[in-house]
């Protein structure tokens, strides 16, 4: 009697009467060793072309072959899914280093980084806050801080954001006078950053109210944070225009947009608070116009 058996992979033992049949297959020592279920080659090199005729505009492009393609401009939103080109804005003067990571068969993945240096600040869309990445010294002094409750709030300024810590239902906020213009339309948005916040608020205001030290401020509400709304509890991350569940006074919906009647000075006014918040970051603080 003939017998066929096929394996791959595995060993296997058989009894045939008397005789012990061992068949075994070999199989590589590492994974992705000739078996084909990794890509052992991934490339996630590209290359950065200035679009010309386009202010502040870039085209990068991937040199390798990958099943799916992440980006990372460097500007604090971290990777956004993309394809294998993409054509970018990046309106402020900076110094941005842009990622790009790609996965393979298997879930294998590789990132390649790269500086790109922009020289100029875009002269529409530019950001005109002004010490918005609290980079330095001179960028916290930028801010004035507006002292609402006696104590157990606080603002504190870091290198690369600023922090708000509340307890006993206290609050306190930091905003500067900012230049706009008539009928123009703005954006205004921030990283946000923190966790373990519980019965806390959080808004983002831009009124031509002037804030005055030791009153409260609530004039025109843009956007923000609320545990009692359904945001900034457990551990948030992202673009407050993303993570942020507060409505906008001016459009009465959830929108970072704002558009003011008169040429002038508004107050972009950034206020915290709550009876449990052990802290929440702020970088990259945004408001650019539109074209």
């Amino acid at each position: 009697m003939n017998f066929y058996i096929k394996l791959k992979n595995v060993a296997r033992f058989f009894t045939l009467g008397l005789a012990t049949v061992v068949l075994f297959s070999c199989q590589p020592e590492e994974w992705g060793d000739g078996n084909g279920l990794y890509d052992t080659d991934l490339d996630a090199s590209f290359t950065i072309t200035p679009v010309s005729d386009s202010n502040n505009t870039y085209l990068l492009s991937a040199n390798g072959s990958y099943i799916s393609s992440n980006w990372d401009l460097g500007t604090g939103a971290g990777f956004y899914s993309g394809g294998g080109t993409e054509e970018i804005f990046l309106p402020d003067a900076g110094t941005y280093s842009i990622s790009h990571k790609v996965v393979g068969k298997g879930g294998v993945s590789e990132t390649t980084s790269q500086e790109l240096e922009v020289e100029v600040s875009d002269p529409v869309a530019g950001n005109i806050v002004k010490g918005g990445l609290f980079e330095d010294a001179d960028d916290h002094a930028e801010w004035t801080v507006l002292n609402i409750s006696d104590s157990g709030a606080y603002w504190t300024f870091n290198e690369g954001s600023a922090t708000i810590v509340a307890s006993g239902w206290n609050q306190q906020a930091i905003y500067q006078a900012i230049d706009v213009v008539a009928d123009k339309e703005y954006k205004i948005d921030m990283v946000v950053s923190g966790e373990g916040n519980d019965e806390t608020w959080f808004e983002v205001m831009a009124s031509t109210v002037e804030p005055i030290q030791g009153q409260d401020y609530a004039n025109d509400i843009v956007m923000g944070l609320n545990t009692w709304g359904g945001c900034g509890t457990g551990t948030i991350s992202g673009l407050l225009s993303s993570v942020g569940c507060v409505g906008n006074s001016y459009s009465d919906s959830i929108s970072n947009s704002v558009t003011f009647d008169t040429s002038g000075t508004i107050y972009l006014v950034i206020k915290c608070g709550g009876n449990q918040t052990p802290g929440i970051s702020i970088s990259r603080v945004e408001m650019r116009g539109s074209n």
